[in-house]
């Protein structure tokens, strides 16, 4: 069953896609959109979630300004949209998020999170603040400077107190190798489970098949397979 819902936020409504397994659910994963919104690609991730198991939810994060989807590539509306966003606005829809699963009887042994492109740095940002059970960041920037006014990974990562999993593409433009390579040895430094994956033939977006120019079929196969498997390590 997938539907959209409307949570309370600081700054008014957020509309959040949520979608839920036909049978027992396992846990509540929240699902942070990339930066063209809560695209088709990002409900099609709560779906395969549900599918698996998990109640899953993806709250738009653009709600400021009107929760727009925006074509992939269509950079003019994307830098106003992710401009609208702040640490503060950014941690008040968490805590929305993460209240609906709660309210939904999902406790904090079973929560988990999820986050692409952008939401892959927010997933890492909210390792380290709430007490989570499982994180997944799909190529998240923001390694070296930090973006929307949190800190940079490599400054926030001996803080995770979430078991954090990290898949970038080795032929991201934007996250070079060594940036990588840099935040696996300082997520080593933190106290609970980490592992960062490379892939060496995959790019930014690897995981969307609604970006041809993207997509990398056995990467996205490969860290899909991991994701699921890091939440069910992780989740009780």
């Amino acid at each position: 069953m997938a539907e959209e819902i409307v949570l309370s936020t600081d700054d008014g409504d957020m509309p959040t896609y949520v979608a839920a397994p036909a049978a027992e659910t396992r846990g509540g994963i929240v699902v942070v959109q990339e930066a063209f919104g809560v695209t088709p690609h990002i409900q099609s991730i709560c779906t395969r979630l549900a599918e698996a198991g998990y109640f899953a939810l993806a709250p738009s994060l653009f709600h400021r300004v009107g929760s727009p989807v925006l074509d992939y590539g269509d950079f003019d509306s994307v830098l106003p949209a992710m401009a609208s966003l702040t640490a503060g606005g950014i941690e008040s829809d968490l805590d929305a998020a993460f209240g609906e699963l709660k309210n939904r009887g999902f406790g904090e042994a079973r929560t988990g999170i999820v986050g692409f492109c952008m939401g892959g740095t927010v997933a890492m940002f909210a390792a380290t603040q709430w007490p989570l059970r499982a994180a997944v960041t799909f190529y998240g920037g923001g390694i070296s400077q930090g973006r929307f006014g949190f800190p940079s990974l490599l400054d926030i990562a001996p803080e995770l107190c979430t078991p954090w999993l990290g898949l970038y593409g080795d032929l991201d433009t934007g996250i070079s190798v060594d940036e990588v390579e840099a935040l696996r040895r300082v997520v080593a430094r933190a106290p609970v489970p980490t592992e960062i994956v490379r892939y060496p033939e995959a790019g930014h977006g690897f995981n969307c098949d609604d970006r041809p120019d993207a997509f990398h079929e056995p990467s996205a196969t490969d860290a899909w397979r991991r994701t699921l498997s890091w939440f069910d390590r992780y989740l009780e």
